[in-house]
């Protein structure tokens, strides 16, 4: 009885909101540790991707992860319920910003997708992922489940999928858009949407997909081609893939030493300081320091599954796994780019690529993360019918 007694009081202390420093002692240190862990491999890859130098990547990369944490750790403070209640504005903008990239964005490598706000360059594109999570776990989060059955309540949250996605796939960005896509359904499926419904559509995705190649961009049947056979133009569209190979493959199992990858370090590797640091570190780290970072990511991937099992509130269940798979989805597509098992896009190494945008929006997610776990106990409120 005394055990139970104790146990509400703590509940209705963290429900109230607790202190600054009770809060900084709830923070999953561990979690940091481990965030900087994959960060120093990230600076390690960069330092030798600018030629065994800080400049013009590693250095970058070390302040920009600092700021991260100064970030990351000032969300995790904030009221997951405060943040619930301005999910839906925070989505607002985040399609206002897409709007705005659409009409005076940035053009680089042939895509519209940067905007300037004062002396940053944002890519609204990789946030609105972070901000479409969240906006689908408000909309789910107190919903019973003969509700997410009613197919009419499931127009309102499947529009604001859409008109992101179709934003961002303007760009043109086939990447992102299809892993902004998923992440929004990973927030249905795990809500309580019925799979024959995720059949429906899958099945009218496939009806529509030789529709949808014809009115792909030429670069972008050009990488489905190179990825079906790298070999038919070897100096051309094959060329990154080709190169990805052959530097995996000299890595070994042992690699050949930091700072001397031959394929990294004489310019063969394209992008290797953004989307192909990973081939870069199989070069040098070999096989087995290849595992070691893939172990350290799947950590991360882990602790966002543990914030979902542990949270009371469906809200933070939700953004969880929306974030986690969100991560995942980053991690297993750099991967099989590099290696060859899917096309060649432009998606980085998350805390290990060069990329300003990458780093922010992954600390945001990470700071939204341990919010839902210093809030774990938090709850919101009886499910609508």
């Amino acid at each position: 009885m005394k055990s139970a007694v104790k146990f509400e009081r703590r509940l209705l202390t963290r429900d109230r909101g607790n202190g600054v420093l009770e809060k900084l002692w709830q923070i999953p240190w561990a979690f940091v540790l481990l965030l900087t862990a994959v960060a120093a491999v990230g600076y390690v890859a960069l330092y030798s991707a600018g030629g065994g130098a800080p400049e013009p990547y590693a250095a970058k990369h070390a302040i920009r992860f600092g700021f991260g944490i100064v970030i990351m750790v000032s969300i995790a403070m904030i009221d997951i319920r405060l943040i619930a209640r301005f999910a839906w504005v925070g989505y607002a903008a985040g399609v206002a910003l897409l709007i705005l990239v659409a009409v005076h964005g940035q053009v680089g490598k042939g895509a519209q997708r940067w905007v300037e706000l004062g002396p940053i360059q944002l890519q609204p594109s990789e946030m609105m992922k972070i901000l479409l999570a969240l906006a689908m776990a408000a909309w789910f989060h107190r919903a019973s489940w003969e509700r997410v059955g009613n197919p009419l309540f499931l127009i309102p949250p499947l529009v604001a999928t859409l008109i992101p996605v179709a934003l961002i796939l303007k760009q043109p960005n086939l990447g992102t858009g299809l892993i902004t896509l998923m992440v929004a359904g990973s927030i249905f499926w795990a809500a309580g949407v019925r799979w024959w419904k995720f059949a429906i559509i899958i099945g009218g995705a496939a009806g529509i997909a030789p529709i949808a190649y014809e009115h792909l961009h030429d670069y972008q049947r050009a990488r489905i081609t190179t990825f079906l056979d790298p070999e038919s133009d070897p100096l051309g569209a094959g060329y990154n893939i080709i190169q990805s190979k052959i530097a995996l493959g000299s890595g070994g199992m042992w690699g050949k030493g930091f700072l001397q990858g031959t394929q990294g370090h004489l310019n063969f590797l394209p992008e290797k300081q953004t989307d192909f640091i990973f081939t870069m570190l199989a070069e040098e780290f070999g096989f087995v320091g290849a595992i070691g970072v893939l172990g350290l990511l799947a950590c991360v991937v882990f602790f966002a599954l543990l914030v979902a099992l542990r949270c009371r509130n469906q809200f933070g269940r939700l953004m969880a796994i929306g974030l986690g798979v969100n991560y995942f989805l980053y991690i297993f597509v750099n991967i099989a780019m590099v290696t060859g098992s899917i096309p060649v896009g432009g998606v980085p190494l998350p805390l290990i690529s060069h990329g300003g945008s990458a780093m922010l929006t992954v600390m945001i997610g990470f700071g939204l993360l341990m919010s839902a776990w210093v809030h774990r106990d938090v709850e919101f409120g009886a499910a609508r019918d």
